[in-house]
């Protein structure tokens, strides 16, 4: 906005508001006027009336003119002051402007002077390539008649070898093609010649340093591991504070050591040794159980029937407890972090298991380090290794509650929990159930049998006496109405508990009977064995 414009602005403020200011006087004056004709109409009768009403008049328009200019004035210098801003302030974007424009200028003429350069250098640019074109135009001109004489001697030598073919096939009386044909034949003939003797003698070669170096790291893996020499007893020995105990432990009648036999199914022998009495039977699980609890009876003091029974449910959930962390421990000594946790229980049950004698968790512990060593030697996954070694006898956890194979059922029980293919190949081949197809497989087989086959770690007869114990409680307990059954006496007698609401006193005459018929029939065994069957009814109230 320039000066004029702003001075046009504010005088046309001005006449507007002198023009409202004269409209409002005018309006006054009008009021007055027609006041004044009423009241000339209306007090025509007193003049003196009409003289003050005038002169009322008079003064009210006075004072309205003076009040109008007043406003007017005002008004007059709100304006000027305003417009002498605006003039101020039009005058300093003015000069603004100027400078801005000055300085636009500069840049105008500074990138006009870079420009000129740019084109300079192009044009200098544009006449370099031309020179260099034409250079090239005139090195490609010499390069053709250079290639014009090459084709010209290339022709020459193609006749020359033509011609020198020809006189070789006089001389040979062969073509090229058929000398190519026998040239290659003999050379052919003779590379299979020397590839067959190359791979004959990489084959002797390897078949005679591989068993030096398997039997090497065999030895070295044998040397290294340090482990124990004794194999797992069927009898256990619980010590006891004096042997004034042991006749709290037979009971009035020898009701307590039949209570506690009954239940945990552990023959309690009480002999002449001091202070001391000996747990047997052929299931380490249900021994170490009773141990447990013959042994917080006897620091308890209170030993009657049914402080045993009480004791006995704690003892067995101690013992699974214990299983539990037997296979976390086994974990940490191989190595291994991971592992399911169902997995990791069924590893600790392995604690309390044996084989040929043979403690299964520590054979698994002792092969996963062999297989570990082993792998160790090849530059193999030394980790891979030991996980499968651990768990190649997983399957032996659950041999008594599932029909097949250890091996077949570990393998199964693995691939649910999510474990490794090759983990689950090594498990279910190493008794060669399958076909062996990874080293992992064959190290673990390996593992084994070193582990199983070292002096004094299993014992043949005692696998046999287990197994012969097993077979009598499954025979007994295939009848109906039977609820537990426990082999005692070293396998010489069988204890059978049966439903007293299922079974009466005739039908346990029978039962004992046919089981006694059923063992002879299907078992050998050196003298004889008692079969007895222990019918109990009981009845409890409670007085409140």
């Amino acid at each position: 906005m320039d000066t004029g414009t702003a001075i046009l602005i504010v005088g046309s403020l001005i006449v507007v508001l002198l023009v409202v200011a004269l409209v409002s006087m005018f309006a006054k004056l009008r009021g007055v006027e027609a006041r004044r004709a009423e009241s000339s109409d209306a007090l025509a009768k007193v003049e003196a009336d009409s003289i003050k009403l005038r002169a009322a008049a008079q003064t009210d328009a006075d004072e309205a003119r003076a009040q109008a200019r007043r406003e007017v004035d005002e008004l007059k210098a709100k304006a000027l002051a305003e417009i002498e801003e605006m003039r101020a302030k039009a005058t300093s974007d003015a000069e603004q402007a100027r400078k801005r424009s000055d300085q636009l200028g500069a840049d105008l003429r500074d990138q006009r002077a870079d420009l000129e350069r740019r084109e300079q250098r192009v044009v200098e640019r544009e006449e370099r390539v031309d020179a260099d074109a034409r250079s090239l135009e005139e090195r490609e001109q010499e390069l053709e008649v250079q290639f014009a004489a090459l084709e010209a001697r290339k022709v020459e030598l193609d006749n020359l070898e033509a011609e020198r073919r020809e006189i070789l096939e006089r001389a040979a009386q062969l073509t090229a093609d058929q000398a190519k044909a026998e040239l290659i034949a003999s050379v052919e003939e003779q590379a299979k010649r020397e590839a067959t003797l190359l791979v004959r003698d990489i084959e002797r070669e390897a078949q005679e340093n591989g068993q030096a170096r398997a039997r090497e790291i065999i030895t070295l893996a044998i040397q290294r591991l340090a482990s124990e020499q004794t194999a797992e007893s069927v009898v256990s020995v619980l010590h006891l504070p004096g042997d004034e105990m042991k006749g709290r432990i037979i009971g009035r009648e020898g009701r307590n050591i039949r209570a506690f036999e009954q239940v945990t199914g552990v023959n309690l022998i009480i002999d002449d040794t001091p202070e001391a009495v000996l747990l047997s039977c052929f299931d380490p699980v249900r021994r170490e159980v009773a141990r447990l609890t013959l042994e917080e009876l006897v620091l308890d003091g209170r030993i009657h029937p049914h402080r045993i029974e009480e004791q006995y449910e704690k003892s067995k959930a101690e013992v699974e407890a214990l299983c539990v962390r037997a296979g976390e421990d086994a974990l940490v000594e191989v190595g291994i972090s991971e592992m399911h946790p169902d997995l990791v229980a069924l590893l600790g049950r392995l604690r309390y298991r044996t084989s040929y004698g043979q403690n299964v968790l520590k054979h698994l512990i002792e092969s996963a380090h062999l297989a570990g060593m082993m792998a160790g030697e090849l530059g193999m996954d030394i980790k891979l290794a030991k996980r499968c070694a651990l768990l190649h006898d997983i399957g032996k956890a659950l041999t008594h509650e599932v029909d097949g194979s250890h091996a077949l059922i570990g393998a199964e029980i693995a691939r649910r929990y999510g474990e490794n293919d090759d983990v689950i190949h090594a498990i279910e081949a190493h008794h060669n159930e399958v076909e062996l197809r990874t080293v992992e497989a064959v190290l673990t087989q390996a593992a084994d049998a070193i582990s199983g086959g070292r002096p004094g770690a299993r014992r043949e007869s005692l696998e046999a006496y287990v197994k012969r114990l097993e077979r009598l409680e499954e025979i007994s307990m295939s009848y109906e109405g039977v609820e537990k059954v426990f082999a005692m006496q070293a396998g010489r007698e069988i204890r059978v508990m049966v439903l007293p609401d299922v079974v009466d006193d005739i039908q346990a005459q029978v039962l004992a009977r046919d089981i006694a018929k059923k063992v002879e029939e299907e078992l050998t065994y050196p003298g004889q064995i008692r079969i007895t069957v222990v019918r109990e009814s009981r009845s409890t109230e409670f007085a409140r």
